[in-house]
């Protein structure tokens, strides 16, 4: 994703503001953090451990995906990054990342807006 927005942050024209990352839908994530493959896997099993699809969700009465609407709710929808000189401000090893809870799906929306 960081590619993406880096490219719709340039496309904006805005040089100093702030940059929004959302994904529109209640069964995914949206995070920021290093694009190292071990890491990422760290991520997704602790996802895993912490939500279990197995643990006796309430929701899974009318639908299966309980621990994902639950994860995506502790990880966030959104990030916010500033944008400036025309481009995203983010640390050395900071990546953004959409994080699909309830997939594969064929289709996710992800709005990036540039504000400044």
């Amino acid at each position: 994703m960081t590619g993406r927005v880096t490219e719709a942050v340039s496309e904006s024209g805005i040089a100093d503001g702030i940059c929004v990352v959302h994904t529109r839908h209640t069964t995914s994530a949206i995070l920021i953090n290093e694009d190292e493959d071990g890491l990422k896997r760290d991520i997704i099993k602790k996802v895993s451990e912490e939500f279990p699809d197995d643990w006796p969700w309430l929701h899974n009465r009318i639908d299966s995906n309980a621990a994902a609407h639950v994860a995506a709710s502790f990880i966030g929808n959104s990030v916010t990054i500033p944008v400036v000189s025309g481009r995203p401000c983010l640390g050395t090893w900071q990546s953004v990342f959409f994080l699909e809870l309830d997939g594969p799906r064929s289709s996710r929306i992800v709005t990036v807006q540039v504000l400044g």
